[in-house]
């Protein structure tokens, strides 16, 4: 018999266990929506802190979930699926309508907004926008040189969320600062670290292939 064949029984074994109780499956199911912070899930779920904890603690010790550090506020933490953990498990999901468009926001609308909206764009029928809680003058030269690199429709100008936004949106904010702006707007939440920060080509490509993963994560559960 195959040995890794048997492994990967074990492995799925694991997660099937780890999964079994009620409060982890729904952890791991919000997850798949985008990323939460502890409070938020205990909230949603009406699950005391403590009984979160052990739960995330299993969750994170089984190689599923992890932590981050909000970039907006320092003492605000993440939760977020660790990429590929489900090993093709995934969790029964509640399918929204279809929504009329999809809205990408950030804090400057000049870098991961603007990328994610891209992708978007050619990838699915479904329209796509983006702006920002503060818009910068213009689109950063790295996301205008990554967009290039991975042959992406053009970016567009930063705008204001405010003359953007239109009731009916799926709301995706894809940095911490812009998501802590605007509690409650977002439908989905992907805590992506700040390429422009940084400023490298490797910065931009590293926020690109993370947002296309999320991009590809997303459509499935918007359009099918």
């Amino acid at each position: 018999m195959d040995a890794d064949w048997l492994r990967d029984v074990t492995r799925r074994a694991d997660l099937h266990g780890v999964l079994s109780d009620p409060g982890r499956l729904a952890i791991v199911e919000m997850l798949t929506w985008g990323d939460r912070s502890p409070s938020d899930v205990a909230a949603d779920l009406q699950m005391t802190s403590n009984l979160l904890a052990h739960h995330v603690n299993v969750l994170a010790e089984h190689g599923l979930v992890r932590r981050t550090r909000s970039e907006g506020d320092r003492r605000r933490t993440y939760l977020s699926l660790v990429p590929g953990a489900l090993g093709g498990l995934r969790p029964l999901q509640r399918r929204p309508d279809r929504p009329a468009r999809v809205l990408f926001v950030c804090t400057a609308n000049s870098a991961r907004s603007q990328l994610a909206a891209a992708l978007w764009r050619a990838a699915c029928d479904v329209p796509v926008a983006s702006a920002g809680t503060h818009p910068a003058p213009a689109v950063a030269e790295g996301a205008v040189r990554a967009a290039r690199r991975h042959r992406l429709p053009g970016l567009g100008s930063p705008h204001t969320l405010v003359e953007v936004h239109r009731p009916g949106d799926f709301v995706v904010t894809v940095c911490d600062r812009a998501h802590e702006e605007t509690a409650g707007l977002a439908d989905s939440h992907w805590s992506v670290p700040d390429p422009v920060r940084v400023g490298s080509d490797v910065a931009f490509d590293s926020a690109l292939t993370e947002l296309d993963r999320r991009v590809n994560q997303l459509l499935p559960l918007l359009t099918t």
